[in-house]
């Protein structure tokens, strides 16, 4: 990757370390835990019924050592010889669904910290089929031992080496193979995590776009990188408007994934790629706020790491994705309040804010992807601080304006763990965009924030059937919390690589 002479960047730093560890990780559904090549053993319990053979305790003794079986509880017991030995809470063995089996494999591999070498057992897992129960256990251990450390002289953190499976009753092949599309995922999920974690000296647009190169060769898709001139050529407005007041040239980085067979639909994904948000003009109030906006680009970094897993696990649709890249930055050169850009397409748009650039940014692609004739758009981004407010830090808010491909994103939400909640697209607020010298405002009133900044992106997005995620609430975590590690989430990429599996075009 180019790197700028003004930028002390170590000559070995790559903006996605989790891409080799995972390598370097085997994960595998056994018959039996081979604990002589072991550092610790965890043993899943269940609040209720049977504990698990050969385990030389009872409830009360678990009991008075402050170990109830709730939810994301252990109780480790240290051996004179042999693997550690970690009990793991599930709670009621009846709600011992995928969303907690992947918690509990998270708590284990979070109290296992220290080794690069763990086995799990778990019980029979209810509701969960084989496949399943063995993609969220993989998921679970894999995400939750994730941390961005490509920029410490000295990591602390060990990473795994060899994960362990045990289900009880389970078919293995079956696991086995839940537990590929798991490793699979994860990996995925944790280089969004990379991308979004690298700070914005590291990782500019045009290095974006390097990336976006690399992995394709790596994945098996198609990436097409567009520059300045090419973005003025396209007419892409918005894209260039945003970029103005910034020393980074702009990217915009077409990617797709077309199956070896006939296709059986043609789906689009749009991800805002703003790399550093300064707010540019209407600057940004405080230094923390500040310093997460390195994480504005999170819904590019999702549909980008989205991509990563596509071939392997056989998606039968077409994809085609557009990440728009820029930094926002205040400049004598910035894009104005009052201002007109001009989208793709020819819409003028007046700015009423330089905060709310990234649906300036997606307003293009969304043009770009009609002209491509998907068949559907799902769009991602750090949008609103609305939804934020609305919904908190761990759901994103989504709208759309089709509720088979809204719904498909729903259950893509409720299988991946990835929390959403439907806000409506009330359409009696889209005059708070109207504008008296242009055919559309980037803003509307003070509030429902995130209805009308999605009424903005249903402007350029037509009759084409099309869901939106507001991930500005989701794309962070403060700690660690189950299988989310702390900083950037990777949130939507599971949920996109579920969207794209089952994608058809009469859903």
């Amino acid at each position: 990757m180019s790197r700028s002479p003004n930028k002390l960047i170590p000559e070995d730093f790559t903006a996605i370390p989790s891409l080799e560890r995972s390598r370097e990780v085997s994960v595998a559904v056994v018959d039996g835990l081979d604990e002589s090549g072991l550092d610790a053993v965890g043993v899943v319990v269940t609040t209720d019924g049977d504990l698990p053979d050969g385990l030389d305790l009872d409830r009360a003794a678990l009991e008075r050592a402050g170990f109830d079986a709730t939810s994301g509880s252990t109780l480790v017991l240290p051996y004179g010889s042999g693997p550690l030995l970690v009990l793991v809470g599930a709670g009621p063995a009846g709600e011992l669904t995928a969303s907690a089996l992947r918690d509990a494999a998270a708590a284990f591999t979070r109290a296992t910290a220290r080794f690069a070498r763990i086995g799990l057992r778990v019980p029979a897992t209810g509701d969960a089929d084989a496949a399943t129960a063995g993609q969220a256990l993989a998921e679970g251990a894999l995400l939750a031992r994730y941390r961005f450390d490509a920029l410490k002289r000295e990591p602390k953190d060990v990473p795994l080496t060899r994960v362990e499976l045990r289900i009880d009753g389970a078919e293995i092949g079956a696991a086995s193979r839940g537990a590929e599309t798991g490793a699979i995922t994860a990996r995925a999920a944790n280089i969004a995590r990379d991308l979004a974690n690298a700070p914005p000296g590291h990782l500019t647009a045009t290095e974006m776009a390097e990336v976006a190169v690399e992995l394709g060769r790596r994945f098996g898709f198609d990436v097409e990188v567009f520059d300045q001139q090419q973005l003025i050529d396209l007419g892409c407005g918005g894209l260039l408007g945003v970029n103005s007041g910034s020393a980074e040239a702009p990217r915009m980085i077409k990617l797709r994934y077309a199956p070896p067979t006939d296709s059986t639909g043609h789906l689009g994904l749009v991800g805002k790629g703003i790399m550093y948000d300064s707010g540019g003009i209407s600057l940004k109030p405080s230094d923390p706020m500040h310093l997460l906006m390195k994480m504005d680009m999170g819904g590019a970094a999702s549909v980008l790491a989205t991509f990563t897993a596509l071939r392997a696990l056989h998606a039968t649709a077409t994809v085609s994705g557009w990440l728009m890249c820029t930094d926002n930055m205040p400049s004598g050169s910035a894009y104005k309040l009052g201002d007109v850009l001009t989208a793709r397409g020819g819409t003028t748009v007046e700015v009423k804010n330089t905060d709310a650039e990234g649906r300036l940014v997606m307003m293009d692609a969304i043009v770009l992807a009609n002209e491509d004739g998907v068949d559907a758009i799902v769009d991602i981004a750090t949008l609103t601080g609305a939804a934020l407010m609305a919904l908190g830090p761990s759901m994103a808010a989504l709208l759309g304006n089709d509720g088979g491909v809204t719904g498909l994103v729903e259950r893509a939400a409720a299988a991946t763990d990835e929390k959403v909640w439907r806000l409506p697209l009330e359409r009696k607020y889209r005059k708070q965009l109207d504008s008296d010298v242009a055919d559309i405002a980037n803003l509307g009133g003070p509030y429902a924030g995130a209805t009308t900044a999605a009424l903005f992106l249903d402007h350029f997005v037509g009759e084409t059937p099309w869901a939106h995620l507001d991930i500005a609430g989701t794309m962070q975590s403060d700690a660690d919390d189950s299988w989310r590690s702390k900083g950037a989430t990777g949130y939507g990429t599971r949920i996109l690589i579920e969207v794209a599996k089952e994608f058809r075009p009469t859903m």
